[in-house]
């Protein structure tokens, strides 16, 4: 069964930056950053196709957030820049059954167990 861990996560400033990594072995179909923050549903972030060159994001962080894949590593980064309290949420990655990428969770199969994220000062 494909595992993914995330690492990455912790306490920043506002307009700090983070990187969070996933570690999808063996994984090179889709992978999709989602987020949950306290009393809110889960929320897509950004998603990178398979080869890599379709990358999404949601508006929310769009300018801020950059999603990249290492394939001979099986790692795929999201570099999150000018961090906002608003940010603060569990991030999870998500392996999707097909290459291309979405953000929603339709067809996301397996799922890692989440890194704490928190923005505040």
């Amino acid at each position: 069964q494909l595992q993914l861990v995330e690492s990455g996560g912790g306490l920043v400033q506002p307009g700090g930056s983070l990187r969070l990594s996933c570690a999808a072995s063996g994984f090179k179909n889709a992978i999709g950053w989602f987020r949950q923050a306290p009393g809110k549903e889960r929320e897509g972030v950004s998603c990178i196709s398979s080869s890599g060159i379709i990358k999404n994001y949601a508006d929310s962080v769009k300018g801020r957030f950059t999603i990249s894949r290492d394939n001979a590593k099986n790692t795929v980064y999201l570099q999150m820049n000018s961090l906002k309290p608003e940010d603060t949420a569990v991030y999870y990655c998500a392996a999707r059954l097909w290459a291309s990428c979405a953000m929603t969770e339709d067809d996301y199969v397996s799922w890692g167990q989440g890194t704490q994220v928190t923005v505040s000062s």
